[in-house]
């Protein structure tokens, strides 16, 4: 298990106006085998925060390290979820979940056996042999969830993986996410959401971004026990802490177009 850190972190991009500032100076640190869940407006930039950590982006200042080991690109310790399946439609469920260990080249017959453990463990035992149009949306997350652990990743990057469900299959994924997490003595894990609920359901700890640019506006510890019961959701602490993390989210909102309004009333006052 490894841990997390985001030293400083601002990520600038380049666009037809100039440059657009999406992270400003982020600080988090992600202790090993924590669940950490990541919440806040649209374009905050957390789904960029989860390119950083994976390598696929280079931040423009501040440093990311994985257990100490400074991020430079890809790396073969990471696994990633993202909102919808990405799966291949022409291969079957099991090929679905050895392309990882097609593409890192390792060995068929091992990882043939750890694909389909991984399979009986999410339910899908008798499905190896389907095509992904004869699977529901939840059956496909599920697949995508044991494509990105297959190679025994020691973090676990998640955006978003619920967002394209209906409601009750979305409440279902998580709660079984909660279980598959559990079983395959998984890894540190970063999970983007935009339902709170499911944040406060499935994390350790609860990262709060402000609006773009991104920064922390705090962390928020969730001190509910484990495994997190459906029962969970109608206890005093849980409503406390969803209410809690709630209005930190549209206070934050509420500053940043403060702060905005009070940037244009002052250069009109120039004009």
């Amino acid at each position: 298990m490894k841990s997390i850190t985001v030293n400083g972190v601002s990520m600038r991009f380049a666009v037809k106006e100039g440059e657009l500032l999406v992270l400003d100076g982020l600080q988090l640190r992600v202790e090993s085998s924590q669940f950490v869940a990541l919440i806040g407006l649209s374009g905050c930039g957390k789904s960029t925060l989860l390119k950083l950590v994976a390598g696929l982006l280079r931040p423009s200042a501040g440093d990311i390290r994985i257990a100490d080991e400074p991020v430079r690109g890809p790396r073969t310790d990471v696994g990633m979820m993202f909102q919808t399946p990405v799966l291949l439609p022409w291969k079957s469920v099991l090929d679905n979940v050895m392309v990882q260990a097609v593409v890192r080249r390792l060995p068929r017959d091992e990882y043939d056996a750890r694909a389909r453990a991984l399979l009986r463990q999410v339910g899908l035992a008798g499905y190896e042999n389907r095509y992904v149009f004869q699977l529901s949306g939840g059956m496909q997350q599920r697949v995508a969830f044991c494509r990105a652990v297959l190679h025994h990743p020691t973090v676990l990057l998640m955006d978003e993986p619920f967002g394209a469900l209906d409601a009750l299959t979305r409440e279902q994924m998580a709660f079984e996410l909660q279980s598959m997490w559990a079983t395959t003595q998984a890894q540190t894990v970063l999970f983007v959401t935009h339902s709170i609920p499911e944040a406060v359901l499935l994390a350790d700890r609860v990262a709060v971004f402000s609006p773009r640019p991104g920064r922390i506006v705090d962390v928020v510890d969730v001190p509910l026990p484990r495994p997190r019961t459906p029962e969970v959701m109608s206890e005093q602490e849980f409503s406390h802490l969803t209410a809690r993390l709630r209005s930190m989210v549209f206070a934050s909102d509420a500053a940043g177009r403060a702060v905005k309004a009070g940037v244009v009333a002052t250069l009109s006052d120039h004009l």
